[in-house]
């Protein structure tokens, strides 16, 4: 079985806890009070991932990242053997649109993930109307996949479009090693 460690970045009350426990079944109501993560939190479940050949199940890590920039100095360690970046923000708040490029500053282009380890998730909080419109989104952030997610309405959406994200990061994952063995073969 493979393993993935995805890291959920992004600003404060963005929405990545309710995504996460989503994804890992940990919770069935999307609805709760909100209680800002402290740190990290990491939530460890079995995917099945598509699009990766293999089709067996992949063991992630899933780490649910404090939006809040108090906990900078905790980044380095969090980023270390990371697989992906998740980066999730409420496309409904301007101020979000602007701080994902820090985020993808700090955690993407500084570390050299590949467009495809990346995902942006525009998360649409409960009562909001969902459309896949165009974002301002700067160039480069234009070039990673989105996605927009209202758990009320399409929550099988969001679980497949991770699952095929998950599929392109093992994919990766997977061409990287392959190249690390072929250079010390040859």
């Amino acid at each position: 079985m493979s393993n993935a460690k995805i890291l959920f970045i992004g600003p404060s009350e963005s929405g990545k806890t309710i995504l996460a426990n989503y994804l890992s079944d940990a919770i069935e109501n999307v609805g709760s009070e909100y209680r800002p993560t402290q740190g990290v939190r990491i939530v460890e479940f079995e995917s099945l991932p598509q699009g990766s050949g293999d089709n067996t199940p992949c063991e992630v890590e899933l780490w649910d990242c404090s939006g809040d920039f108090k906990f900078e100095s905790c980044w380095p360690a969090l980023i270390k053997d990371s697989s992906g970046v998740v980066i999730v923000f409420n496309p409904d708040v301007p101020s979000h649109l602007k701080e994902i490029e820090t985020w993808h500053s700090m955690f993407i282009s500084s570390q050299g993930f590949h467009d495809n380890q990346c995902l942006l998730i525009a998360h649409h909080k409960p009562g909001s109307v969902v459309e896949d419109r165009r974002l301002p989104l700067a160039s480069h952030l234009g070039r990673l996949p989105i996605i927009h997610s209202n758990l009320e309405e399409e929550p099988e959406d969001v679980r497949r479009a991770f699952c095929k994200y998950l599929g392109n990061v093992l994919n990766t994952m997977s061409e990287s090693r392959e190249r690390e063995e072929m250079s010390i073969i040859t």
